[in-house]
Protein backbone atom coordinates (compact mmCIF):
# COMPACT_ATOMS: atom_id res chain seq x y z
CA UNK A 1 0.00 0.00 0.00
CA UNK A 2 1.29 3.40 -0.90
CA UNK A 3 1.90 5.89 1.91
CA UNK A 4 0.13 8.64 0.00
CA UNK A 5 -3.65 8.30 -0.20
CA UNK A 6 -5.47 7.70 -3.44
CA UNK A 7 -8.36 9.95 -4.49
CA UNK A 8 -11.48 8.58 -6.15
CA UNK A 9 -13.68 11.57 -7.00
CA UNK A 10 -17.14 10.66 -8.31
CA UNK A 11 -19.30 13.52 -9.53
CA UNK A 12 -22.74 13.41 -11.08
CA UNK A 13 -24.58 16.28 -12.77
CA UNK A 14 -27.70 17.83 -11.18
CA UNK A 15 -28.04 15.20 -8.44
CA UNK A 16 -29.89 16.82 -5.57
CA UNK A 17 -28.97 15.80 -2.04
CA UNK A 18 -32.64 15.10 -1.31
CA UNK A 19 -32.55 12.31 -3.91
CA UNK A 20 -30.03 10.31 -1.85
CA UNK A 21 -31.41 8.10 0.89
CA UNK A 22 -28.41 8.84 3.13
CA UNK A 23 -29.76 12.42 3.20
CA UNK A 24 -33.22 11.23 4.16
CA UNK A 25 -34.72 11.08 0.66
CA UNK A 26 -38.47 10.49 0.57
CA UNK A 27 -38.41 9.56 -3.10
CA UNK A 28 -35.70 6.96 -3.73
CA UNK A 29 -33.10 4.62 -2.24
CA UNK A 30 -29.37 4.66 -3.04
CA UNK A 31 -27.75 1.80 -1.10
CA UNK A 32 -24.23 2.18 -2.50
CA UNK A 33 -24.09 5.92 -1.94
CA UNK A 34 -25.44 5.25 1.53
CA UNK A 35 -22.52 2.90 2.07
CA UNK A 36 -20.08 5.80 1.62
CA UNK A 37 -22.01 7.78 4.22
CA UNK A 38 -22.22 4.85 6.64
CA UNK A 39 -18.48 4.22 6.37
CA UNK A 40 -17.47 7.88 6.30
CA UNK A 41 -18.95 11.35 6.72
CA UNK A 42 -22.07 13.01 5.37
CA UNK A 43 -21.47 16.70 4.69
CA UNK A 44 -24.66 18.64 5.38
CA UNK A 45 -23.75 22.22 4.42
CA UNK A 46 -21.74 22.03 1.18
CA UNK A 47 -22.75 24.77 -1.24
CA UNK A 48 -21.85 25.74 -4.79
CA UNK A 49 -20.77 29.31 -5.42
CA UNK A 50 -22.52 29.49 -8.83
CA UNK A 51 -25.25 26.91 -9.39
CA UNK A 52 -24.64 25.85 -12.96
CA UNK A 53 -22.48 23.13 -14.50
CA UNK A 54 -19.47 24.76 -16.14
CA UNK A 55 -18.80 27.34 -13.40
CA UNK A 56 -19.03 24.77 -10.63
CA UNK A 57 -16.67 22.37 -12.38
CA UNK A 58 -14.15 25.15 -12.96
CA UNK A 59 -14.30 26.14 -9.29
CA UNK A 60 -13.82 22.55 -8.15
CA UNK A 61 -10.73 22.07 -10.33
CA UNK A 62 -9.09 25.42 -9.64
CA UNK A 63 -10.29 26.36 -6.15
CA UNK A 64 -11.36 29.78 -7.40
CA UNK A 65 -14.56 31.77 -7.89
CA UNK A 66 -16.05 32.36 -11.34
CA UNK A 67 -14.74 35.91 -11.63
CA UNK A 68 -11.22 34.55 -11.15
CA UNK A 69 -11.22 31.38 -13.25
CA UNK A 70 -13.02 32.87 -16.25
CA UNK A 71 -15.97 30.45 -16.29
CA UNK A 72 -19.00 32.46 -15.16
CA UNK A 73 -21.53 30.62 -17.36
CA UNK A 74 -22.15 27.50 -19.43
CA UNK A 75 -21.06 29.52 -22.46
CA UNK A 76 -17.54 29.78 -21.02
CA UNK A 77 -14.52 27.64 -21.83
CA UNK A 78 -12.01 26.61 -19.22
CA UNK A 79 -8.74 28.39 -19.95
CA UNK A 80 -5.77 26.00 -20.05
CA UNK A 81 -3.76 28.69 -18.23
CA UNK A 82 -5.91 28.17 -15.11
CA UNK A 83 -3.92 25.77 -12.89
CA UNK A 84 -5.77 22.84 -11.33
CA UNK A 85 -5.23 20.55 -8.38
CA UNK A 86 -5.04 17.57 -10.75
CA UNK A 87 -2.03 19.08 -12.51
CA UNK A 88 -0.36 19.56 -9.14
CA UNK A 89 -0.98 15.93 -8.21
CA UNK A 90 0.30 14.71 -11.57
CA UNK A 91 3.53 16.70 -11.07
CA UNK A 92 3.87 15.07 -7.67
CA UNK A 93 3.81 11.56 -9.09
CA UNK A 94 0.11 10.68 -9.02
CA UNK A 95 -1.43 8.69 -11.84
CA UNK A 96 -4.38 10.79 -13.03
CA UNK A 97 -7.44 10.06 -15.15
CA UNK A 98 -10.83 11.52 -16.06
CA UNK A 99 -13.77 9.69 -17.63
CA UNK A 100 -17.21 11.07 -18.46
CA UNK A 101 -18.53 14.58 -18.52
CA UNK A 102 -16.09 17.48 -18.92
CA UNK A 103 -18.38 20.33 -20.04
CA UNK A 104 -15.66 22.95 -19.83
CA UNK A 105 -15.39 23.60 -23.55
CA UNK A 106 -14.56 21.64 -26.68
CA UNK A 107 -11.80 23.68 -28.31
CA UNK A 108 -8.23 22.46 -28.18
CA UNK A 109 -7.41 25.13 -25.61
CA UNK A 110 -10.15 23.85 -23.29
CA UNK A 111 -9.40 20.12 -23.46
CA UNK A 112 -8.53 18.29 -20.23
CA UNK A 113 -4.97 18.81 -19.00
CA UNK A 114 -3.09 17.17 -16.18
CA UNK A 115 -4.53 13.71 -16.91
CA UNK A 116 -2.52 10.67 -17.98
CA UNK A 117 -5.71 9.29 -19.50
CA UNK A 118 -9.02 10.92 -20.35
CA UNK A 119 -12.13 10.16 -22.35
CA UNK A 120 -15.00 12.64 -22.23
CA UNK A 121 -18.38 13.45 -23.73
CA UNK A 122 -18.64 16.50 -25.97
CA UNK A 123 -20.92 19.08 -24.36
CA UNK A 124 -23.69 17.46 -22.37
CA UNK A 125 -23.13 14.07 -23.97
CA UNK A 126 -25.70 11.41 -24.86
CA UNK A 127 -27.10 8.67 -22.65
CA UNK A 128 -27.08 5.91 -25.30
CA UNK A 129 -24.14 5.12 -27.62
CA UNK A 130 -22.42 8.42 -26.79
CA UNK A 131 -19.67 10.03 -28.76
CA UNK A 132 -16.52 10.40 -26.67
CA UNK A 133 -13.33 12.39 -27.17
CA UNK A 134 -9.75 11.54 -26.29
CA UNK A 135 -6.51 13.33 -27.09
CA UNK A 136 -6.34 11.20 -30.27
CA UNK A 137 -9.83 11.99 -31.58
CA UNK A 138 -13.43 10.87 -31.14
CA UNK A 139 -15.47 7.73 -31.48
CA UNK A 140 -18.92 6.41 -30.68
CA UNK A 141 -18.90 4.09 -27.69
CA UNK A 142 -21.76 1.59 -27.69
CA UNK A 143 -23.72 1.23 -24.50
CA UNK A 144 -25.27 3.29 -21.72
CA UNK A 145 -23.28 6.37 -20.67
CA UNK A 146 -23.29 5.73 -16.92
CA UNK A 147 -22.13 2.13 -17.36
CA UNK A 148 -19.52 3.18 -19.92
CA UNK A 149 -17.98 5.69 -17.50
CA UNK A 150 -17.88 3.05 -14.78
CA UNK A 151 -16.25 0.47 -17.09
CA UNK A 152 -13.61 2.92 -18.30
CA UNK A 153 -12.82 3.84 -14.71
CA UNK A 154 -12.50 0.22 -13.58
CA UNK A 155 -10.29 -0.66 -16.54
CA UNK A 156 -7.98 2.26 -15.79
CA UNK A 157 -7.81 1.44 -12.09
CA UNK A 158 -6.66 -2.06 -12.98
CA UNK A 159 -3.79 -0.59 -15.01
CA UNK A 160 -2.32 1.63 -12.26
CA UNK A 161 0.85 0.19 -10.67
CA UNK A 162 0.22 -0.86 -7.08
CA UNK A 163 3.01 1.35 -5.77
CA UNK A 164 1.71 4.52 -7.45
CA UNK A 165 -0.97 6.71 -5.88
CA UNK A 166 -3.84 7.71 -8.16
CA UNK A 167 -6.39 10.45 -8.67
CA UNK A 168 -9.38 9.23 -10.65
CA UNK A 169 -12.26 11.53 -11.59
CA UNK A 170 -15.45 9.68 -12.50
CA UNK A 171 -17.82 12.25 -14.02
CA UNK A 172 -21.31 10.99 -14.81
CA UNK A 173 -23.69 12.71 -17.21
CA UNK A 174 -26.66 11.51 -15.19
CA UNK A 175 -29.03 12.69 -13.91
CA UNK A 176 -28.86 15.68 -16.29
CA UNK A 177 -31.76 16.45 -18.61
CA UNK A 178 -32.97 14.77 -20.84
CA UNK A 179 -33.53 11.87 -18.48
CA UNK A 180 -33.03 8.56 -20.31
CA UNK A 181 -32.94 5.63 -17.86
CA UNK A 182 -31.40 2.24 -18.52
CA UNK A 183 -34.07 -0.39 -19.32
CA UNK A 184 -33.01 -2.43 -16.29
CA UNK A 185 -34.48 0.25 -14.06
CA UNK A 186 -37.70 0.85 -15.99
CA UNK A 187 -39.94 -0.65 -13.30
CA UNK A 188 -38.59 1.51 -10.48
CA UNK A 189 -40.50 4.49 -9.05
CA UNK A 190 -43.62 4.22 -11.25
CA UNK A 191 -45.61 7.37 -11.94
CA UNK A 192 -48.25 7.92 -9.30
CA UNK A 193 -46.18 6.52 -6.43
CA UNK A 194 -43.63 9.28 -5.84
CA UNK A 195 -44.23 11.60 -2.86
CA UNK A 196 -44.67 15.25 -3.75
CA UNK A 197 -42.66 18.00 -2.07
CA UNK A 198 -44.66 20.20 0.28
CA UNK A 199 -43.93 23.23 -1.91
CA UNK A 200 -44.90 21.76 -5.30
CA UNK A 201 -47.79 24.23 -5.56
CA UNK A 202 -45.93 27.23 -4.12
CA UNK A 203 -47.46 30.45 -5.48
CA UNK A 204 -44.31 32.55 -4.79
CA UNK A 205 -46.56 35.25 -3.37
CA UNK A 206 -43.99 36.97 -1.13
CA UNK A 207 -41.07 36.52 -3.48
CA UNK A 208 -39.48 39.03 -5.81
CA UNK A 209 -40.62 39.55 -9.39
CA UNK A 210 -37.33 37.91 -10.40
CA UNK A 211 -38.40 34.65 -8.77
CA UNK A 212 -41.99 34.85 -9.92
CA UNK A 213 -40.98 35.10 -13.58
CA UNK A 214 -38.36 32.34 -13.91
CA UNK A 215 -39.14 29.76 -16.58
CA UNK A 216 -38.49 26.59 -14.63
CA UNK A 217 -42.00 25.53 -13.63
CA UNK A 218 -42.93 21.89 -13.91
CA UNK A 219 -46.47 22.80 -14.96
CA UNK A 220 -45.57 25.01 -17.94
CA UNK A 221 -41.82 24.86 -18.72
CA UNK A 222 -41.19 21.12 -18.52
CA UNK A 223 -41.98 19.94 -22.06
CA UNK A 224 -43.45 16.79 -23.55
CA UNK A 225 -39.98 16.07 -24.95
CA UNK A 226 -38.63 16.08 -21.40
CA UNK A 227 -41.19 13.66 -20.01
CA UNK A 228 -41.59 11.74 -23.29
CA UNK A 229 -45.37 11.77 -23.04
CA UNK A 230 -48.00 14.11 -24.40
CA UNK A 231 -49.94 15.97 -21.75
CA UNK A 232 -53.56 14.76 -21.79
CA UNK A 233 -55.91 17.26 -23.41
CA UNK A 234 -57.91 17.68 -20.22
CA UNK A 235 -54.79 18.97 -18.41
CA UNK A 236 -53.70 21.62 -20.93
CA UNK A 237 -55.71 24.69 -19.98
CA UNK A 238 -54.59 27.44 -17.58
CA UNK A 239 -57.26 26.34 -15.13
CA UNK A 240 -55.55 22.93 -14.92
CA UNK A 241 -52.15 24.19 -13.77
CA UNK A 242 -52.25 22.33 -10.45
CA UNK A 243 -53.33 19.00 -11.95
CA UNK A 244 -50.84 19.38 -14.82
CA UNK A 245 -47.98 20.05 -12.39
CA UNK A 246 -48.80 16.91 -10.45
CA UNK A 247 -49.07 14.79 -13.58
CA UNK A 248 -45.78 16.03 -15.02
CA UNK A 249 -44.01 15.79 -11.66
CA UNK A 250 -44.60 12.03 -11.48
CA UNK A 251 -43.15 11.39 -14.93
CA UNK A 252 -40.23 13.77 -14.51
CA UNK A 253 -39.27 12.23 -11.20
CA UNK A 254 -39.69 8.65 -12.41
CA UNK A 255 -37.11 9.13 -15.14
CA UNK A 256 -34.80 11.33 -13.04
CA UNK A 257 -34.69 8.78 -10.23
CA UNK A 258 -34.18 5.85 -12.58
CA UNK A 259 -31.08 7.51 -14.07
CA UNK A 260 -29.69 7.92 -10.54
CA UNK A 261 -30.04 4.19 -9.94
CA UNK A 262 -27.43 3.46 -12.62
CA UNK A 263 -25.04 5.83 -10.85
CA UNK A 264 -25.61 3.97 -7.61
CA UNK A 265 -24.90 0.67 -9.36
CA UNK A 266 -21.62 2.05 -10.69
CA UNK A 267 -20.56 3.40 -7.31
CA UNK A 268 -21.11 -0.05 -5.85
CA UNK A 269 -18.85 -1.60 -8.46
CA UNK A 270 -16.10 0.92 -7.76
CA UNK A 271 -16.31 0.35 -4.00
CA UNK A 272 -16.19 -3.40 -4.55
CA UNK A 273 -13.06 -2.99 -6.70
CA UNK A 274 -11.31 -1.07 -3.94
CA UNK A 275 -12.20 -3.79 -1.44
CA UNK A 276 -11.11 -6.63 -3.70
CA UNK A 277 -7.73 -5.05 -4.41
CA UNK A 278 -6.91 -3.93 -0.87
CA UNK A 279 -7.23 -0.24 -1.72
CA UNK A 280 -10.18 0.78 0.43
CA UNK A 281 -8.27 1.73 3.58
CA UNK A 282 -6.04 4.27 1.88
CA UNK A 283 -8.40 5.63 -0.78
CA UNK A 284 -10.40 8.80 -0.23
CA UNK A 285 -13.75 8.23 -1.89
CA UNK A 286 -15.78 11.37 -2.61
CA UNK A 287 -19.28 11.48 -4.04
CA UNK A 288 -20.78 14.81 -5.01
CA UNK A 289 -22.73 16.64 -7.71
CA UNK A 290 -21.80 19.86 -9.47
CA UNK A 291 -24.79 21.56 -7.82
CA UNK A 292 -28.22 20.75 -6.48
CA UNK A 293 -31.51 20.54 -8.37
CA UNK A 294 -35.16 21.41 -7.85
CA UNK A 295 -37.25 18.25 -7.60
CA UNK A 296 -40.61 19.97 -7.79
CA UNK A 297 -39.59 22.19 -4.88
CA UNK A 298 -41.37 25.55 -5.26
CA UNK A 299 -42.92 24.06 -8.40
CA UNK A 300 -39.60 24.02 -10.26
CA UNK A 301 -37.04 21.83 -11.96
CA UNK A 302 -33.44 22.90 -12.85
CA UNK A 303 -31.15 24.96 -10.57
CA UNK A 304 -29.46 28.46 -10.86
CA UNK A 305 -31.36 30.17 -8.04
CA UNK A 306 -29.96 30.47 -4.52
CA UNK A 307 -32.71 28.46 -2.84
CA UNK A 308 -31.26 25.57 -0.88
CA UNK A 309 -32.36 22.73 -3.15
CA UNK A 310 -30.27 24.31 -5.92
CA UNK A 311 -27.51 25.67 -3.72
CA UNK A 312 -26.68 22.55 -1.72
CA UNK A 313 -24.29 19.98 -3.14
CA UNK A 314 -24.38 16.44 -1.76
CA UNK A 315 -20.99 15.37 -0.47
CA UNK A 316 -20.18 11.97 1.02
CA UNK A 317 -16.56 11.18 1.92
CA UNK A 318 -15.04 7.89 3.02
CA UNK A 319 -11.43 7.46 4.12
CA UNK A 320 -11.15 4.70 6.73
CA UNK A 321 -7.59 5.70 7.57
CA UNK A 322 -8.72 9.06 8.90
CA UNK A 323 -12.49 9.69 8.82
CA UNK A 324 -14.68 8.18 11.57
CA UNK A 325 -17.48 6.04 10.16
CA UNK A 326 -21.07 7.21 10.27
CA UNK A 327 -20.35 10.83 11.12
CA UNK A 328 -21.91 14.10 9.99
CA UNK A 329 -20.41 17.53 9.39
CA UNK A 330 -22.57 20.66 9.53
CA UNK A 331 -19.83 23.23 8.87
CA UNK A 332 -20.31 25.53 5.88
CA UNK A 333 -18.12 24.41 2.96
CA UNK A 334 -18.10 25.46 -0.71
CA UNK A 335 -16.90 23.90 -3.94
CA UNK A 336 -14.07 26.46 -3.94
CA UNK A 337 -12.68 24.58 -0.91
CA UNK A 338 -12.42 21.21 -2.67
CA UNK A 339 -9.05 21.76 -4.37
CA UNK A 340 -7.29 22.89 -1.21
CA UNK A 341 -8.70 19.93 0.69
CA UNK A 342 -7.64 17.34 -1.87
CA UNK A 343 -4.13 18.79 -2.09
CA UNK A 344 -3.84 18.83 1.70
CA UNK A 345 -4.99 15.20 1.95
CA UNK A 346 -2.47 14.16 -0.71
CA UNK A 347 0.42 15.83 1.13
CA UNK A 348 0.77 19.08 -0.82
CA UNK A 349 0.54 22.64 0.41
CA UNK A 350 -2.49 24.24 -1.29
CA UNK A 351 -0.86 27.66 -1.19
CA UNK A 352 2.31 26.40 -2.88
CA UNK A 353 0.66 24.02 -5.34
CA UNK A 354 -2.08 26.48 -6.40
CA UNK A 355 -1.05 30.00 -5.38
CA UNK A 356 -4.22 31.52 -6.90
CA UNK A 357 -6.69 29.23 -5.13
CA UNK A 358 -9.16 30.94 -2.81
CA UNK A 359 -10.37 28.00 -0.76
CA UNK A 360 -9.44 26.44 2.54
CA UNK A 361 -8.80 22.80 3.38
CA UNK A 362 -11.58 21.20 5.41
CA UNK A 363 -9.57 18.07 6.16
CA UNK A 364 -9.80 18.72 9.90
CA UNK A 365 -13.58 18.93 9.61
CA UNK A 366 -13.65 15.55 7.89
CA UNK A 367 -11.83 14.08 10.86
CA UNK A 368 -14.46 15.47 13.20
CA UNK A 369 -12.26 18.18 14.66
CA UNK A 370 -13.59 21.56 15.74
CA UNK A 371 -12.08 24.47 13.82
CA UNK A 372 -12.85 27.60 15.88
CA UNK A 373 -12.20 30.13 13.10
CA UNK A 374 -14.02 28.22 10.34
CA UNK A 375 -16.26 30.59 8.27
CA UNK A 376 -19.97 30.54 9.06
CA UNK A 377 -21.09 32.25 5.84
CA UNK A 378 -20.63 31.63 2.12
CA UNK A 379 -20.70 33.88 -0.94
CA UNK A 380 -22.74 33.09 -4.04
CA UNK A 381 -22.93 34.72 -7.46
CA UNK A 382 -24.93 33.69 -10.51
CA UNK A 383 -23.69 35.55 -13.59
CA UNK A 384 -25.81 34.22 -16.47
CA UNK A 385 -28.24 37.12 -16.58
CA UNK A 386 -31.62 36.42 -18.24
CA UNK A 387 -30.50 33.31 -20.13
CA UNK A 388 -32.88 32.60 -23.01
CA UNK A 389 -34.27 29.32 -21.68
CA UNK A 390 -34.79 29.93 -17.97
CA UNK A 391 -35.12 33.70 -17.61
CA UNK A 392 -33.13 33.77 -14.36
CA UNK A 393 -31.63 37.18 -13.52
CA UNK A 394 -28.09 37.65 -12.27
CA UNK A 395 -27.75 37.84 -8.50
CA UNK A 396 -25.40 37.45 -5.59
CA UNK A 397 -25.96 36.68 -1.96
CA UNK A 398 -24.82 35.32 1.37
CA UNK A 399 -25.94 32.27 3.30
CA UNK A 400 -25.26 31.87 6.99
CA UNK A 401 -26.45 29.04 9.18
CA UNK A 402 -29.68 30.91 9.94
CA UNK A 403 -30.21 33.57 7.27
CA UNK A 404 -30.03 33.96 3.53
CA UNK A 405 -29.76 37.31 1.76
CA UNK A 406 -30.15 37.54 -2.03
CA UNK A 407 -29.55 40.63 -4.16
CA UNK A 408 -30.99 40.47 -7.68
CA UNK A 409 -28.98 43.33 -9.06
CA UNK A 410 -30.70 43.23 -12.46
CA UNK A 411 -29.67 45.59 -15.22
CA UNK A 412 -31.03 48.86 -13.90
CA UNK A 413 -33.30 49.23 -16.93
CA UNK A 414 -36.54 47.63 -15.80
CA UNK A 415 -39.23 48.76 -13.43
CA UNK A 416 -41.79 46.95 -11.28
CA UNK A 417 -44.68 45.79 -13.45
CA UNK A 418 -42.81 46.38 -16.69
CA UNK A 419 -43.60 43.96 -19.50
CA UNK A 420 -40.04 44.23 -20.79
CA UNK A 421 -37.72 41.37 -19.95
CA UNK A 422 -35.49 43.68 -18.01
CA UNK A 423 -35.06 43.57 -14.29
CA UNK A 424 -35.20 46.05 -11.46
CA UNK A 425 -33.00 45.71 -8.42
CA UNK A 426 -34.72 43.42 -5.88
CA UNK A 427 -33.82 41.95 -2.50
CA UNK A 428 -34.83 38.86 -0.57
CA UNK A 429 -34.14 37.78 3.02
CA UNK A 430 -35.07 34.44 4.57
CA UNK A 431 -35.01 33.27 8.16
CA UNK A 432 -34.06 29.63 7.64
CA UNK A 433 -34.72 28.71 11.26
CA UNK A 434 -38.33 29.90 11.23
CA UNK A 435 -38.89 29.34 7.52
CA UNK A 436 -36.78 26.38 6.34
CA UNK A 437 -38.81 26.05 3.13
CA UNK A 438 -37.91 29.65 2.15
CA UNK A 439 -41.51 30.66 1.59
CA UNK A 440 -41.57 34.07 3.23
CA UNK A 441 -39.34 36.92 2.08
CA UNK A 442 -38.89 39.13 5.16
CA UNK A 443 -36.67 41.78 3.59
CA UNK A 444 -39.28 44.51 4.26
CA UNK A 445 -40.18 43.32 7.76
CA UNK A 446 -39.02 45.97 10.31
CA UNK A 447 -38.29 43.18 12.80
CA UNK A 448 -35.45 42.05 10.53
CA UNK A 449 -33.90 45.45 9.87
CA UNK A 450 -30.81 44.68 11.93
CA UNK A 451 -30.39 41.26 10.31
CA UNK A 452 -30.71 42.83 6.88
CA UNK A 453 -28.02 45.36 7.68
CA UNK A 454 -25.72 42.63 8.98
CA UNK A 455 -26.21 40.44 5.92
CA UNK A 456 -25.63 43.34 3.53
CA UNK A 457 -22.43 44.17 5.36
CA UNK A 458 -21.35 40.52 5.19
CA UNK A 459 -21.98 40.48 1.45
CA UNK A 460 -19.77 43.53 1.01
CA UNK A 461 -17.07 41.98 3.21
CA UNK A 462 -17.03 38.72 1.22
CA UNK A 463 -16.96 40.53 -2.12
CA UNK A 464 -13.96 42.48 -0.94
CA UNK A 465 -12.30 39.36 0.46
CA UNK A 466 -12.64 37.45 -2.79
CA UNK A 467 -12.00 40.42 -5.04
CA UNK A 468 -15.38 40.37 -6.77
CA UNK A 469 -16.57 43.77 -7.98
CA UNK A 470 -20.24 44.50 -7.18
CA UNK A 471 -22.54 45.38 -10.05
CA UNK A 472 -22.85 49.14 -10.55
CA UNK A 473 -24.84 49.34 -13.76
CA UNK A 474 -24.45 48.23 -17.39
CA UNK A 475 -20.96 49.74 -17.64
CA UNK A 476 -19.51 47.96 -14.60
CA UNK A 477 -15.98 46.75 -15.49
CA UNK A 478 -15.68 42.99 -15.78
CA UNK A 479 -12.61 40.83 -15.35
CA UNK A 480 -10.68 40.33 -18.57
CA UNK A 481 -10.89 36.60 -19.23
CA UNK A 482 -9.24 36.65 -22.62
CA UNK A 483 -5.76 38.11 -22.30
CA UNK A 484 -3.59 35.98 -20.11
CA UNK A 485 -3.45 35.15 -16.45
CA UNK A 486 -3.77 38.52 -14.79
CA UNK A 487 -7.16 37.46 -13.42
CA UNK A 488 -5.32 35.12 -11.02
CA UNK A 489 -3.90 38.04 -9.03
CA UNK A 490 -5.31 39.64 -5.92
CA UNK A 491 -6.82 36.52 -4.37
CA UNK A 492 -7.74 36.29 -0.72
Amino acid sequence: MTARPNLLFIMSDDHAAHAISAYGSRVNTTPNLDRIAAEGVRMDAVYCTNSICTPSRASILSGTYSHVNGCPSIFSEFDYRVPTYVQALQRDGYATALFGKWHLGESEAAQPRGFDAWQVFPGQGEYVDPQMYTAEGSRVVPGYATDIVTELSLDWLSSVPQDQPFCLMVHHKAPHRPWVPHPRHQDLYPAGTIPEPDTLLDDHATRSRAVQEVRMTIADDLTSDDIKEEVPAELRGPEQTEARARWKYQRYMRDYLQTIQAIDDGVGRLLDHLDEHGLAENTVVVYTSDQGFFLGDHGWFDKRLMFDQSLQMPMLVRWPAEIPAGTRCEAVVTNVDFAATFLDICGLSPQQALPAQQGRSFRDLLRGAQVPDWPETMYYRYWEHDDPNHHVPAHYGVRSKRYKYIHYYGDGLGSPGSSEHRFPEELELYDLERDPEELCNVVDDPAYADVLAQMRAELARLQERYGDLPYQGPHTPRPDWSTGVQHFSGTA
